[in-house]
């Protein structure tokens, strides 16, 4: 038994947000113990250069506001993802906002980009650049809700924290932004990447983070289409598949199933993987993908490694399952690997399509 087995089911007496919280305090406060590095050389991988000491990372949402970095790679991560960050610091939509739905291993969130803005980032981001990590960081950027021309605000929080990020993302497919999914469109992800790029060009030049496009799981055949051939077109840098669903599953038993929001946890898992493989297939495996949703055991990393994802990461079932879940992700993945033929992750990506 490890100490979240005990801690665990006591946080989680807790209303969702309030636990979330009191976990963020507790992280910051060092009161969450490291776990030990598990310093295999099957899981090291390379990604857009870059090192990795493993490919399971913390998806965004987690730590929107740059409070938790050390101490989340201190549990074994091979990188975090901060945000998302806006350029001016918002509440988000109103509370309650987050639900658990335990019978279903899932949450429903509506947080609508509540976080500290740009500025506050930006001073937590020069302090925590002055050390050393054991992991790399992707920080990744929203709009806020009263900003009507989406692309401002990006440009913005791209200019203003891409110097302090190994990779950054646009996020495009938070369900709980009015307007935001519809950035997804052909002509406005052409104008709303490119836009990006041209900032990150202008300011940072051959030293700009890879840029990478986070999308939704709920996209029709064409969007799908439309999304690949703009990555391809634009020479984007990854794609983030995927953000939260908008579907409910007829499988979903809790209480709170028909909350208004974003589904996460085991029931994602299935249809963000059948969207990370066909977007594999799109963009012709030349585009790095990394694969998120559903995601709680090595089993389901593996799989999704095998349908297209060079990079993985988790977040709801972390709620479920604890710190002590990386490790035991990992542990598994290994052998899966091993088993396989495998010597690397970056041998296994793709492997479904050959």
């Amino acid at each position: 038994m490890n100490s979240f087995d005990i801690v665990g089911p006591c946080i989680r007496l807790l209303p969702a947000e309030t636990a979330h919280n009191f976990t963020l305090w507790c992280l910051k406060h060092g009161l969450a113990p490291s776990q030990k590095l598990l310093d295999d050389p099957i899981l090291k991988t390379s990604v857009w250069g870059l090192q990795f000491s493993n490919p399971l990372g913390l998806a965004a949402g987690f730590d929107k506001n740059v409070e938790a970095v050390e101490p989340m790679l201190g549990q074994g991560l091979g990188f975090t993802e901060v945000g998302s960050i806006t350029p001016l610091a918002q509440p988000g939509n109103p509370k309650p906002r987050v639900f658990r739905l335990s019978d279903d291993k899932a949450v429903i969130n509506r947080m609508g980009f509540n976080n500290g803005g740009m500025d506050a980032a930006e001073k937590r981001l020069i302090q925590l650049r002055k050390k050393k990590l054991s992991g790399l960081l992707g920080v990744n950027l929203g709009k806020n809700k009263a900003t009507e021309v989406a692309l401002e605000d990006y440009q913005k929080g791209a200019r203003k924290l891409a110097g302090y990020a190994d990779y950054m993302v646009i996020n495009v497919s938070s369900p709980n932004t009015p307007g935001l999914r519809a950035l997804q469109g052909r002509d406005e992800l052409e104008v709303l990447i490119s836009g990006v790029q041209d900032v990150l060009a202008s300011t940072l030049g051959e030293k700009a983070p890879p840029l990478v496009l986070k999308i939704a799981p709920d996209l029709t055949e064409e969007d799908k289409q439309d999304i690949a051939a703009v990555a391809l077109d634009l020479a984007l840098d990854g794609l983030t598949v995927t953000n939260t669903t908008i579907e409910r599953p007829e499988s979903l038993k809790s209480e709170h199933r028909t909350e208004v929001g974003g589904l996460s946890g085991a029931p994602l898992f299935e249809p963000s993987t059948n969207v990370l493989r066909d977007m594999y297939r799109l963009t012709e495996g030349k585009i790095p993908l990394i694969g998120v949703g559903g995601i709680a055991n090595g089993e389901q990393a593996y799989a999704k490694i095998k349908a297209g994802a060079s990079l993985v990461q988790l977040y709801s079932a972390l709620v479920y399952g604890g710190p002590p879940l990386i490790s035991q992700i990992l542990k598994e993945l290994i052998v899966l690997l091993r088993q396989d033929g495998f010597g690397s992750v970056a041998e296994a990506v793709g492997a479904d399509h050959r």
